[in-house]
C-alpha cells in the first residue's frame, strides 16, 4: 500500500484521541487503554486541559518494576509531563526531530499552537513508517556509507596517532594564524 505523499502531521496523525483525568487510578486507565484499544492516553485537568500522557511504557517503568498496586496509584503521579505539543500543519521530519529532541514517542498534534485545541496524537512508530515508505532509500544508503567511509579514516588517524606515527591532532593547526592577514609575495 503505498499513501500519497504527506505533507504535514494533522495529515498521518491518529485522530482517535482517548483522555483520561489527573485524578483517575492506574487501574482505570489500563483498563480504558484495553478496552479502545490504544497505547496511550492523554491526561486531562478538571477543566478537560490537556496536562500530561499516560503510555503502556509508564506502566511498565513506573507501576509494574516497582511492583505498585494499580488501583492506588494516580495517574497524576504517572504520567509524563510537560506535554510535548505539535502544530497539525508542521512536516514529518519536524515531528521525528521534536521527538529526538525531547526523548519523546508521542506528540499531542494541535490546532495553531494551541494546547488547548487538541487534534490527534502522532506516534514515533507513525513517523518511521511514514518515513519507511517515502524515503528513497538508495540517497539514505550512499549518505550512511559517506558516514563509515568518513569515520574508517577517522579511525585510521587515531590509530596512527595512537602508535606514535602521527602527531596528536594532525588535522588541526593554524588557528593560531586565522585572524592574521594573508601574507603576500614573501
Amino acid at each position: 500500500m503505498t499513501r500519497a505523499k504527506i505533507t504535514s502531521i494533522g495529515q498521518l496523525m491518529t485522530e482517535k484521541l482517548e483522555t483520561i483525568r489527573l485524578s483517575n487510578t492506574a487501574r482505570q486507565a489500563s483498563k480504558k487503554m484495553r478496552d479502545k484499544n490504544v497505547s496511550s492516553l492523554i491526561v486531562v485537568d478538571d477543566y478537560n486541559r490537556p496536562t500530561g500522557i499516560i503510555t503502556e511504557r509508564d506502566f511498565i517503568r513506573k507501576v509494574y518494576v516497582n511492583d505498585a498496586r494499580r488501583g492506588s496509584v494516580l495517574i497524576k503521579d504517572l504520567m509524563s509531563f510537560p506535554l510535548v505539543t505539535i502544530d497539525a500543519l508542521s512536516s514529518v521530519e519536524v515531528a521525528a526531530d521534536l521527538m529526538i529532541q525531547k526523548k519523546v514517542r508521542n506528540l499531542l498534534v494541535i490546532e495553531d499552537d494551541d494546547i488547548n485545541k487538541p487534534l490527534g496524537i502522532i506516534s514515533s512508530t507513525d513517523c518511521v513508517a511514514y518515513l519507511k515508505e517515502n524515503l528513497n532509500i538508495d540517497d539514505a544508503n550512499a549518505k550512511i556509507l559517506a558516514f563509515v567511509e568518513e569515520r574508517k579514516y577517522d579511525k585510521d588517524i587515531d590509530e596512527l596517532e595512537w602508535q606514535g606515527e602521527l602527531p596528536k591532532d594532525v588535522l588541526k593547526g593554524g588557528e593560531q594564524y586565522e585572524n592574521e592577514e594573508p601574507r603576500q609575495g614573501l
